[in-house]
């Protein structure tokens, strides 16, 4: 036989076209990245708001059992309330709390007009971060003593 009836073959290009080539496209591996760049924001997106979430609900339980806790204290021990501050050093670190004793004003209400004399008003503020938040009890007593 002579070369002319040969079939030949072209040379195989390299690339995709070679058939027998695995592996990812530059353009696949950057699909691919953006989309783990999405799903990864929002999941760290929505964990940061759990930790904030998380961090309020304990201030919420905690500033009420303490403003509880200190009310009962203010109200049993026998003597008039007064204006006073301190901290919880050693059972919650951080907090801290206000007292204010002011007069009843009911002048919006005309049921309770006249009654400003009888009444004060405690105000427990329990607050930590410097004041940045905050969480305030009132309680109306008789004003001749804490009950």
């Amino acid at each position: 036989m002579s070369d002319l009836n040969k079939k030949s073959t072209p040379p195989s290009l390299p690339g995709p076209a070679a058939g027998n080539q695995k592996g990812f496209t530059l353009l696949e591996v950057m699909v691919a990245v953006a989309i783990l760049a999405i799903a990864l924001t929002s999941l760290l997106g929505s964990q940061s708001q759990s930790m904030f979430a998380a961090t309020e609900a304990d201030f919420a339980f905690a500033s009420s059992l303490l403003a509880r806790q200190k009310m009962a204290e203010i109200l049993t021990s026998g003597e008039a309330p007064t204006d006073a501050s301190g901290d919880f050093e050693d059972s919650r670190p951080g907090y801290s709390w206000k007292v204010e004793v002011v007069g009843a004003d009911f002048t919006e209400t005309e049921l309770l007009a006249g009654t400003e004399d009888l009444l004060r008003r405690i105000d427990l503020t329990i607050y930590t971060d410097g004041e940045r938040r905050s969480f305030t009890l009132t309680r109306y007593v008789l004003a001749g003593g804490g009950r």
